[in-house]
């Protein structure tokens, strides 16, 4: 992969991490993150709102919107791409205000998330859609650590080595489909 035009971050992020990111920063992360999908947010912020502990350290996490397949054999993970993002939007305003840093997915974010990605210094990723397969090479390990009768859907650690995504909604309140739409209007004829 030529990385020319990259930025590196490594997991937790931090709020320097996230102040440095605008809207169509490319980044390449490395470290911890955890997958999880609309059935483990919900439990996940159940467990907030009855003072129950978390099953991993949500201050600087990343949570990739994904649900893999199984792994092949002589493979850590199957095919491993972003989920639809807009379906964790009723719990991510408290996901971000406990600490969460970073989120992984495809599509647009509702204005109480951008809000609240603003509001907590957080930043909302994408991840290229129908590439699981190739995303996937970029995972190390993966295991299950929370949630496991959610089958595909529960909560995953994955060690990721510069796994590939490009800022979509930065602290500065900048969307990047309003921004790409905007862009491609004034480019009509």
């Amino acid at each position: 992969m030529d990385i020319t035009g990259y930025i590196r971050l490594t997991t937790p992020l931090t709020v320097e991490d996230v102040e440095g990111l605008h809207v169509s920063d490319r980044v390449l992360l490395s470290g911890k993150i955890y997958t999880a999908r609309d059935a483990a947010h919900k439990l996940l912020v159940e467990a907030i709102r009855s003072g129950q502990p978390l099953p991993f350290e949500i201050e600087g996490a990343v949570i990739y919107y994904c649900g893999p397949s199984p792994a092949p054999p002589g493979h850590v993970i199957g095919a491993a791409g972003p989920t639809t993002s807009y379906r964790m939007d009723p719990y991510t305003p408290e996901l971000l205000k406990a600490g969460l840093k970073g989120m992984i997915g495809k599509g647009e974010r509702s204005e109480e998330v951008k809000k609240a990605i603003v509001e907590h210094k957080a930043v909302y990723f994408v991840a290229t859609g129908g590439a699981g397969a190739l995303l996937a090479k970029r995972i190390k390990s993966a295991q299950v650590i929370a949630y496991p009768e959610l089958g595909p859907e529960a909560i995953r650690e994955l060690i990721v080595e510069d796994f590939p995504v490009i800022v979509a909604n930065d602290i500065y309140g900048h969307d990047i489909y309003i921004e790409g739409r905007a862009k491609f209007r004034k480019a009509l004829p």
